[in-house]
């Protein structure tokens, strides 16, 4: 994570570089924060206290910690804290919101490895009825499929009718190979 640091009414020494450099360098073991992040950090002097305000854009979020106090390493230390509360929580949000989607990932990877070794194929052979499109529909309907395979009675010849995802029905019609 690369560092951006200004002073205002004050000049930044090494130590207080140092200090900071140190303490941000410690949010780099999350996984929230990209390597090429910049994080800028904002010292002011106030005539009764030091004010540092740090913020970090992450992936999920912009991360950011205001703290005033008397010393400004202590408010450093207390800034650092607040952020690192912070990543605390958005890991355990997004960790309950994915939990179920991570779960179901994991096992259709299973799955899929299983799969990868025997693919059973299931084979079912189905009767092709003359019949109309009307009754084609009315059939599928009642059966609750998505599809229905049926000869028409107009062309004499196989047909598939669909439930389309945006309402309505399509109609699949087969032509002989040439």
């Amino acid at each position: 994570m690369r560092i951006e640091i200004v002073g205002k009414n004050i000049t930044i020494t090494e130590s207080m570089q140092e200090k900071i450099e140190k303490k941000l360098s410690a949010l780099d073991k999350y996984l929230l924060i990209d390597p090429a992040t910049t994080a800028r950090v904002l010292a002011r002097v106030y005539p009764d206290s030091q004010k540092v305000e740090v913020t970090v854009p992450t992936k999920v979020g912009v991360l950011r910690a205001e703290v005033a106090h008397d010393d400004f390493y202590a408010a450093v230390d207390l800034a650092i804290d607040k952020l690192e509360d912070q990543i605390r929580r958005q890991k355990t949000r997004l960790s309950r919101r994915h939990r179920e989607h991570l779960a179901n990932a994991f096992v259709q990877i299973e799955e899929a490895e299983e799969a990868k070794k025997d693919i059973p194929v299931r084979t079912k052979t189905v009767t092709a009825d003359v019949m109309d499109l009307d009754e084609a529909i009315m059939r599928m309907e009642l059966l609750g499929h998505n599809f229905f395979i049926y000869t028409d009675e107009e062309s004499d010849k196989i047909a598939v009718v669909y439930r389309r995802k945006t309402d309505g029905y399509g109609l699949i019609e087969v032509e002989p190979a040439e």
